[in-house]
C-alpha cells in the first residue's frame, strides 16, 4: 500500500469555468521568445559591405564629360557606371545602366535616360558605348 493510493485511479480534473486550451495554442506557449527586436536586423545592417565613393582627378571628369556628351550628339546607347550612395551607411555601391540619354538636365546636374532613369551626374564613374571601343 502506498501513499497516493487514494488518488492514483481517479478522473483527470476538468474546468467548469475554463475550457480546454487547443494543442496549437498550447504550443505557443513554448515557441522562440525574441528578448531584443529588431537586434538580428541590426547585426544584418551591420555586416553589409559597402564600396567607397570614387574621388576623380579633373582629367578623369573631363573625358567623362566628354565621352557623355559625344554620346548624346550621336544619339548613341551608352552604358553609365555610377555610384549610388548608400541611405543607411557611409558608402554605397556602384550601379550599371544601360539605355540611350533622353537629356542631360545641367541646371539640376542629371542625365535622364529613355527608360526614365534619373542619374545624377557628379556620382558618373565611367560612360561606355560602342562608339569608343572601350570603357572610360
Amino acid at each position: 500500500m502506498s501513499n497516493y493510493d487514494d488518488i492514483l485511479y481517479l478522473p483527470h480534473p476538468t474546468s467548469k469555468t475554463h475550457p480546454r486550451m487547443s494543442r496549437q495554442d498550447r504550443a505557443a506557449q513554448f515557441s522562440p521568445f525574441a528578448a531584443l527586436t529588431g537586434y538580428e536586423a541590426v547585426v544584418k545592417e551591420t555586416a553589409r559591405l559597402t564600396d567607397e565613393r570614387p574621388v576623380l582627378t579633373e582629367d578623369e571628369e573631363a573625358e567623362l564629360d566628354a565621352r557623355l556628351r559625344l554620346a548624346i550628339e550621336l544619339d548613341a546607347e551608352v552604358s553609365v557606371t555610377w555610384f549610388r550612395p548608400d541611405s543607411k551607411k557611409n558608402g554605397g555601391s556602384y550601379v550599371t545602366t544601360t539605355g540611350q540619354v533622353k537629356k542631360a538636365d545641367e541646371l539640376r546636374q542629371i542625365l535622364i535616360m529613355e527608360d526614365g532613369a534619373q542619374i545624377p551626374i557628379q556620382e558618373l564613374t565611367a560612360v561606355d558605348s560602342l562608339i569608343f571601343g572601350d570603357t572610360y
